[in-house]
């Protein structure tokens, strides 16, 4: 019934900041950036994977009213609305020393799980990003 995944979102407090944070420092790239009147359509997305898309929405008109804004980015910016994502990488150590030496703000250092090496980062309005080098799990 579905072939993909092609877009997910996460709420972001300023535009111009999420878009300078997730293309010039995590190093994605923007796929569409569009003024629509009512809101600004924002998307980005790792270079080379022309499906898939992370919409950075400011909370707001139209999808909420104002009263109901100013909840959602209160809780954006405690780190409480549960926004997160997951990237991959084929060197987590190395993404790590990148991402550390541009002031990135690190939850969690790399380490070794079942199914990979990974670390935790937040960006700069709260929401979790987990970067890992998975494991290959192909079965013989």
């Amino acid at each position: 019934m579905y072939n993909a995944i092609s877009r997910s979102q996460i709420f972001v407090l300023d535009q111009d900041d999420a878009l300078n944070f997730y293309v010039n420092v995590l190093g994605l790239e923007v796929a569409s950036d569009i003024d629509l009147g009512f809101m600004r359509w924002l998307t980005v997305r790792v270079p080379g994977d022309p499906v898939r898309e992370i919409l950075l929405e400011r909370p707001g008109p139209p999808a909420m009213d104002e009263a109901t804004a100013v909840q959602v980015r209160d809780l954006v910016t405690k780190g409480a609305m549960g926004g997160w994502l997951c990237l991959t990488t084929d060197d987590a150590h190395a993404t790590y020393k990148t991402l550390k030496s541009r002031g990135v703000d690190v939850t969690d250092e790399p380490s070794t799980k079942p199914y990979g090496i990974d670390f935790g980062i937040r960006d700069p309005f709260g929401n979790a990003i987990r970067i890992g080098q998975m494991f290959d799990t192909a079965q013989p």
